[in-house]
């Protein structure tokens, strides 16, 4: 039965060079007509062209992306046409797979655009079957004029473009979920049992919607009871510099696990940065803290990285020295970097953090940073309310944030390791097991009448 739509000649040429619908109507019967264009445009609202084809040959020549809808036969024979044969299945859904051969096809060849099935009106199963196997609607021979098959049309065209919509977003929730685990997979797991020794961590990527950037940390225990500690700032914010901190974090533990410390173990991670930077101007800073198995003093190497900040009991917390400190990797290639030894003592904490926590707007009009000397005051303030562990960390994370007026656009990242006396003797000589980003937390302490010792860290 012929397709009650107009051949492609009843279109005026004018009227196809601008905006509009376009039909592709696949038959392979079409001279019989029973709707003009005019009415089809009257009813639809707007110009409606019409381009028709008589096999899917020639209907994939004539479908172009300013083609809106198909409206296709599902009689349309499929022998000769540039149709792939139908695989003979054993599923009882298969039995009227030759009847949507044409169909099949067409979706294959149109992914993007929306398809009406047009059938005899007593087929209705073979109708909703068409449905399901991915046409946007339906229509029956008999009850087609103008109004309806504009309608469908446009109906048509709204549910694919609203199909393909959810399609990317799917998609690309489904990305972003595969990103967040790779990302949090790239993070470190600190490796510190046995060692007595508690641990906190903050991360604040400056890039948006990332979880990671250009800042790494790490946090390992060796087997003779040395525990090396790390943080670094790869120069730029993107995902360049966050997969090359990712690098140098792998490589730091490496070199650490093989028995490198000190200048021979910064020296060849410069080696590392050199042959994995995209470019030459690519430096990363770094900071080293080696503490001994006893927990009483430690080794720290910088790499033009800001010192750690170190809290005794009942002491205000201070810099650790930062005048014998090296290069960052990547400036200087024959450098060296000296080893200090720092007494810690009995119960201690050590923060370690990435200049994003001091480059922070201060002050009126935000024309200052707040510096290295503002965050020592921001910390002991902190520990004159009793604050310790996590929630020191979160406090001054939030307040550098607040102080800059909002987030912060540099990559941030703070680690806090502490070792107290009474807690190891509590726990037997050994810390719970520590995770990245959450630690062990003891009860806060209370509130600190005046006069009384400042906790640390």
């Amino acid at each position: 039965m012929p397709v009650p739509v107009p051949q492609q000649r009843s279109v005026p040429a004018a009227d196809t060079s601008h905006g509009g619908l376009t039909l592709l109507v696949i038959e392979d019967d079409p001279a019989g007509t029973t709707i003009t264009v005019p009415e089809l445009s009257a009813a639809a609202g707007t110009r409606v062209r019409v381009r028709t084809a008589r096999n899917l040959t020639e209907a994939a020549r004539l479908l172009t992306d300013d083609v809106d809808c198909i409206l296709l036969d599902l009689a349309l024979p499929v022998t000769g046409s540039g149709a792939e044969p139908v695989a003979e299945r054993a599923e009882p859904a298969s039995e009227r797979a030759d009847e949507l051969a044409a169909l099949t096809h067409v979706l294959r060849i149109a992914p993007l655009h929306a398809v009406l099935a047009l059938t005899a009106q007593d087929d209705t199963e073979l109708a909703a079957e068409a449905v399901r196997v991915g046409a946007q609607d339906y229509l029956f021979r008999g009850e087609l004029d103008a109004r309806v098959l504009s309608r469908a049309i446009r109906y048509a065209v709204e549910r694919k473009r609203a199909d393909i919509a959810q399609h990317q977003l799917t998609e690309s929730r489904l990305r972003a979920q595969e990103n967040a685990r790779l990302e949090r997979g790239l993070l470190p797991t600190p490796l510190l049992d046995g060692s007595g020794l508690s641990f906190a961590a903050r991360y604040r990527p400056g890039r948006s919607r990332a979880l990671l950037g250009g800042d790494f940390y790490d946090v390992v225990r060796t087997p003779d009871g040395t525990v090396h500690a790390m943080i670094g700032d790869v120069c730029g914010h993107g995902p360049d510099e966050a997969a090359l901190g990712v690098e140098l974090r792998i490589a730091w533990r490496a070199l650490t696990l093989a028995g490198l410390c000190g200048d021979e173990l910064l020296s060849t991670l410069q080696q590392v940065l050199e042959h994995e930077r995209q470019s030459e101007e690519i430096f990363a800073t770094l900071c080293t803290v080696d503490i001994a198995s006893d927990g009483r003093r430690a080794g720290l190497c910088l790499a033009g990285h800001p010192a750690p900040l170190l809290a005794r009991h009942g002491r205000p917390a201070r810099l650790l020295p930062y005048e014998d400190g090296g290069p960052a990797l990547g400036l200087l290639p024959r450098a060296r970097w000296p080893r200090r030894q720092v007494e810690l003592g009995g119960a201690w904490s050590l923060m370690m953090y990435t200049d994003g926590l001091i480059e922070g707007r201060v002050g009126t009009g935000g024309s200052e940073r707040l510096g290295q000397d503002g965050m020592v005051a921001m910390v002991n303030s902190r520990l004159e309310q009793g604050l310790a562990g996590e929630e020191l960390l979160e406090a001054a994370v939030a307040e550098v944030r607040e102080l800059n007026g909002g987030e912060l656009t540099d990559d941030v990242a703070v680690l806090l390791l502490g070792r107290d006396p009474e807690r190891i003797r509590r726990w037997g000589g050994s810390a719970p097991r520590s995770h990245p980003a959450s630690v062990d937390r003891p009860p806060s302490p209370p509130a600190r009448a005046a006069g009384a010792q400042r906790p640390p860290l």
